[in-house]
């Protein structure tokens, strides 16, 4: 069987002396070999144990998860898919990392002192990304959408003071607990109505109309699908009776719209219900369309023919 000091064994496995005296210190991996001198040296056995270790350092686990790792077999799938996911995360982090850093170059020129302030916020931005990932939002915003998301958290900092967001909190929680309440009426009703406009008013005082399209997502994707968590979970059967009383707000909107088209259309309409379309869905065109051709489509008498040909002038 062949035999390595430790001196022999460091250069065999590109692996430095000191490093190795740290492996026996730690009893990750001692010499398994005594001779009759007293001297340890390692074994062929050594040596696939450390490339083991190499192995598994290579894919990111700490020393101390390896020791557990080669002391069993036992549960090391797990462990890898736990590892594979782990890497994946983190090559994400980097790619934004690497993106930011990108932006930066394309907007400091040479002759331009690099702005500090900026780099603290996209770094702010950076870590909310990475935070939220583990939340509700890593499970129901594209990636995209989640880093929109981070960069509005980071600037209600501005935008709110701790009493706004307090004063936003105690309405919500009001305005849902009208909600709990009424369940039994109908959400179509003037009940449904006023609390639907006050909603609509209040979220949308929040995320502002630029933000538009991600409050539309969390609705749809979030609250709609039961995946939000903690106290912005709501009981499926509010938001089933929120849906139906904000769904109804906005179409008695599109409708006092569409009836005065009927009366002739003006430059003014247009305007109107551009600003309702991007009350609705911000600067998603892909909804926009969704809603254009929904009411170009539509069956029902509330709307007329010339309101139905005004709207495909929307459609692209």
């Amino acid at each position: 069987m062949t035999q390595w000091t430790v001196k022999d064994f460091s250069k065999l496995a590109g692996v430095s002396v000191q490093t190795l005296h740290h492996y026996d210190r730690i009893d990750l991996l001692k010499p398994s070999v005594r001779l009759n001198n007293g001297y340890r040296v390692y074994s062929e056995k050594d040596l696939l144990q450390l490339q083991q270790i190499i192995a598994l350092k290579f894919f990111g686990f700490e020393l101390s998860k390896i020791k557990a790792l080669l002391t069993g077999n036992a549960g090391a799938l797990e462990h890898f898919a736990a590892q594979a996911q782990f890497l994946e995360e983190k090559a994400k982090s980097y790619v934004t990392a690497s993106q930011a850093l990108k932006s930066i170059i394309t907007e400091v020129k040479d002759d331009k002192s690099i702005p500090w302030q900026s780099i603290i916020k996209l770094i702010e931005v950076y870590r909310m990304t990475v935070e939220l990932e583990k939340t509700w939002a890593g499970k129901v915003l594209t990636p995209e959408e989640l880093k929109q998301y981070a960069n509005f958290e980071t600037s209600l900092k501005d935008r709110f003071t701790p009493k706004d967001r307090e004063l936003f909190t105690e309405s919500w929680l009001a305005l849902i607990g009208e909600v709990k309440a009424s369940l039994k009426s109908d959400p179509k009703g003037e009940l449904g109505l006023r609390i639907a406009k006050q909603i609509m008013d209040l979220v949308g005082g929040l995320y502002g109309k630029e933000n538009a399209n991600l409050r539309h997502s969390i609705w749809e994707k979030g609250f709609k699908k039961g995946k939000m968590e903690g106290d912005r979970a709501l009981a499926p059967e509010v938001v089933e009776w929120l849906d139906k009383a904000i769904d109804n707000y906005y179409r008695e909107r599109i409708y006092a719209l569409l009836d005065q088209v009927e009366l002739g259309a003006t430059p003014a309409l247009v305007q109107s219900w551009n600003e309702l379309m991007t009350e609705m869905f911000g600067d998603s065109e892909e909804l926009k369309q969704e809603a254009f051709a929904a009411g170009a489509s539509e069956g029902e008498s509330r709307i007329g023919p010339k309101a139905k040909k005004w709207l495909q002038q929307f459609i692209k």
